[in-house]
C-alpha cells in the first residue's frame, strides 16, 4: 500500500483518466472510526500511500475518501495500529460502514463530490 502510486498511475495511464476524476478511498487516523470526509487534495499527513500516489500523478488533484479508523490508544505506533484487527466492536459496524463508503464513491462519480459531501461527510 506504502507504493500504491505506481499502480494508480498506470491504470490512470491505460484508462486515459484524468487526476480529478480518479477516487482514492483511504483509511485516516485523525477521523473517529467509521466517519467519513471527503475532499480533493491535500497533504498526504504521513500516510505514505497517499504520498506515492501524489507522486506517482503529479500532484494532490485526486478526491479522497477517507475512512475514519480513529487514533491508536496510548503509546502505540500508528503503524502496528493501522495494521492491526479491527476490534470487536468495529467488526459488528463494518459491513456497514464498508457499503456507506461504497455509497460515497458512487456518489461522487454521478453526482459529483459536492453532492457527496453533503450527504455522507461526517463531523468528527
Amino acid at each position: 500500500m506504502n507504493l500504491s502510486g505506481g499502480p494508480v498511475a498506470g491504470l490512470r495511464q491505460y484508462y486515459q483518466v484524468p487526476p480529478e476524476r480518479i477516487v482514492v478511498i483511504h483509511d485516516e487516523l485523525d477521523i473517529p472510526y467509521g466517519a467519513l470526509k471527503l475532499k480533493r487534495g491535500g497533504g498526504s499527513g504521513g500516510h505514505n500511500g497517499l504520498r506515492s500516489i501524489t507522486t506517482s500523478l503529479s500532484g494532490p488533484d485526486y478526491i479522497r475518501v477517507r475512512f475514519g479508523i480513529g487514533r491508536p490508544p496510548g503509546r502505540m505506533d500508528p503503524a502496528a495500529y493501522v495494521l492491526k484487527d479491527f476490534g470487536t466492536a468495529e467488526r459488528k459496524e463494518l459491513d456497514l460502514n464498508i457499503e456507506r463508503a461504497a455509497d460515497a464513491v458512487e456518489t461522487v462519480l454521478t453526482e459529483g463530490l459536492e453532492k457527496a459531501q453533503l450527504i455522507y461527510h461526517t463531523a468528527g
